[in-house]
């Protein structure tokens, strides 16, 4: 989940900065995976629709949300397996 520096940060963009937030909050994540995917989906298309971001920057972040889902799904498997 290195790509995040991939997504242009201006000092107002305070909607990047919260978004940021929940896709580091990991706890929320391997809590409730896919309703912590789908709101990161949601925050991402309405600051698109919003004009707080470009196409490119949408997908930038859609492709980071991918990841985080991929990494909680993988955390929790792994889990599943030591036990």
């Amino acid at each position: 989940m290195n790509r995040e520096s991939a997504v242009a940060i201006t000092p107002d963009s305070s909607g990047i900065a919260q978004w940021r937030v929940m896709l580091r909050d990991e706890v929320a994540l391997l809590a409730m995976p896919g309703a912590h995917h789908k709101a990161l989906l949601r925050q991402a298309h309405a600051m698109h629709q919003g004009h707080m971001i470009d196409a490119d920057e949408l997908g930038d972040l859609l492709e980071l949300a991918d990841a985080a889902l991929a990494y909680a799904v993988e955390s929790l498997l792994d889990l599943d397996a030591d036990e």
